[in-house]
């Protein structure tokens, strides 16, 4: 089954925190299919003041699944953030491990640069290795920020995602998922409140897979797909993207061919590779949903309460 092909499973539901007197919340869809909720642009800035975490293992994550979404939500508003887990020592090109770690770090804070992330946060655990780590420690850390920035949103691994075989991808989206939810919880790490932190809760969730996955939304990202390209193309040591466009226009030179989409010169080469072959997806999953482009996500919005919308209906004045 090719990645993200599964369609289906509803919208996840949660408890409000932070309200008196507690609410129950509305029942979880446990149903087989979902709608498919196709998001737009938005006009303005409708998520101005607003916090986004994109949270990846590795550099090439959120540039390869997710880059449309997050240039999308930061232009409609957002302040964007990146946490970035592991420190790549094994992923990608290099004479030692110490030079693989710089040169993703390095390429790192580029991509963020052009996704237009303001903040960026290694946590620099060992590459293929997250699940020999405290998974408590890690989910403390990222309870950490997502208090310290009041984090609204996180785009990140799907927890529920299918035959994943990289620990550091499931590992994270399992902190993830539970640091959202903890982090609004007013017994978990009390000691926070003496250096000013408040429970949190992040309350609206993107989540990517490189499997099958159940997807609820497509987001239609056609004005950010040559910036999603170009972040990609800052991913040199790491990823299918790079400067494979130009080792494969040189490759062909030797036997006497050429393809007309690598163009003249390297630069051309790498994002015209990445656009069509690297991210070819995009446009297949667009086709469907009468795009240009897409990306599909599992998203969990906030939770409706019952017993908001039964006061809303039924209260009367006294």
């Amino acid at each position: 089954m090719e990645r993200r092909k599964f369609i289906g499973g509803g919208m996840a539901g949660g408890m409000v925190l932070g309200r008196a007197p507690a609410a129950p919340a509305a029942p979880r869809d446990v149903s087989e299919k979902a709608d498919i909720f196709v998001e737009r642009d938005q006009p303005g800035q409708p998520h101005k003041g607003k916090v986004l975490a994109a949270i990846q293992p590795h550099a090439d994550d959120i540039p390869l699944f997710a880059a449309g979404t997050v240039a999308k939500l930061i232009k409609e508003g957002y302040t964007g953030v990146m946490i970035r887990i592991t420190n790549a020592e094994m992923a990608g090109r290099g004479a030692t491990t110490g030079e693989v770690i710089f040169k993703n770090e390095k390429e790192h804070f580029e991509l963020c640069r052009r996704l237009g992330i303001q903040k960026v946060f290694d946590l620099n655990y060992r590459n293929h290795r997250l699940d020999a780590e405290s998974t408590v420690e890690v989910r403390g850390r990222l309870i950490f920020l997502f208090r310290a920035l009041k984090v609204d949103t996180v785009v990140s691994y799907d927890p529920w995602g299918h035959y994943e075989e990289n620990p550091d991808h499931y590992v994270t989206a399992q902190c993830v998922e539970a640091a959202c939810w903890m982090a609004g919880g007013r017994w978990d790490y009390p000691e926070h409140a003496e250096v000013g932190l408040k429970p949190h809760s992040v309350r609206e969730k993107y989540y990517y897979a490189r499997g099958p996955q159940l997807v609820n939304r497509v987001v239609d990202i056609g004005k950010y797909f040559d910036q999603k390209a170009y972040c990609n193309a800052a991913n040199v040591t790491q990823g299918p993207a790079g400067e494979s466009g130009a080792r494969l226009r040189a490759q062909l030179a030797t036997q006497g061919l050429r393809l007309p989409l690598l163009g003249d010169n390297d630069e051309t080469a790498n994002l015209e590779y990445i656009k069509k072959i690297v991210l070819y997806q995009d446009a297949e999953l667009g086709k469907q949903y009468g795009l240009q482009y897409a990306e599909p996500f599992h998203y969990i919005g906030p939770p409706k309460s019952i017993l908001d919308d039964y006061i809303k209906r039924n209260a009367v004045r006294i």
